[in-house]
């Protein structure tokens, strides 16, 4: 049985994946920010954990995960968040979680990234950049930790029923994606140490997962 650790519990792909784990057998601790948001996670069978990222230190990040065998960084500013947010959740976050990790002795982390973070982008919309800027800056940092990393950068999210098919690989064209699958791509990252050390982009395929991930492990 594995013992995982969610940041960014209440969000949308954290959701499912704490259904994924739930089935799985595996406990999981979910970090939220407020009592609300903690019942979800007793809901889902979990443990929930009250810490706020952006106004937390290392230290008690660490405590609140310590005995897990694995952290998933699920958190973001999400819509409607400005400039600032962006860098102090989806960067700033990360970045902290994987400092709590290592003070933990918790060295498996799987982090939610995006699709196409490391191409250019324009000036054109600030917030989109600063969104951007943020993830790819937050996965330079997670694959110079130290840690045993994966990183998952999916496409468009959808509330659609997953279809358990992907098209996964270093890049991928842009495409969309049920969060159920990037669910079940995480659970399976996080029970295949053959992932570590692997970026992915993902969308909806026609593969399914298992074979997909089998495949790019055996190709590395």
């Amino acid at each position: 049985m594995t013992r995982v650790a969610i940041i960014g519990a209440h969000g949308k792909v954290a959701q499912q994946l704490m259904r994924v784990l739930y089935d799985l057998g595996d406990d999981f601790v979910g970090v939220v920010r407020n009592d609300e948001h903690a019942d979800d996670v007793y809901r889902l069978g979990g443990e929930g954990v009250l810490l706020d990222i952006e106004h937390s230190d290392a230290a008690a990040l660490a405590g609140a995960i310590e005995g897990c065998d694995a952290v998933v960084f699920s958190a973001g500013a999400g819509p409607g968040s400005g400039i600032e947010r962006k860098r102090t959740v989806d960067y700033g976050g990360s970045v902290l979680a994987q400092e709590a990790a290592r003070q933990a002795g918790v060295r498996r982390f799987v982090q939610v990234s995006a699709w196409g973070v490391d191409a250019p982008v324009d000036d054109s919309d600030p917030v989109w950049k600063a969104y951007v800027e943020a993830k790819r800056d937050a996965d330079a940092a997670l694959r110079e930790s130290g840690l045993d990393w994966t990183i998952l950068r999916p496409g468009g999210l959808t509330t659609d029923e997953g279809t358990g098919r992907v098209t996964l690989g270093d890049s991928v064209p842009r495409g969309s994606i049920a969060r159920e699958d990037v669910a079940r791509l995480i659970a399976l990252a996080l029970h295949e140490p053959a992932t570590i050390g692997h970026q992915w982009e993902v969308v909806g395929g026609d593969t399914p997962i298992e074979d997909a991930v089998r495949a790019l492990v055996a190709s590395a």
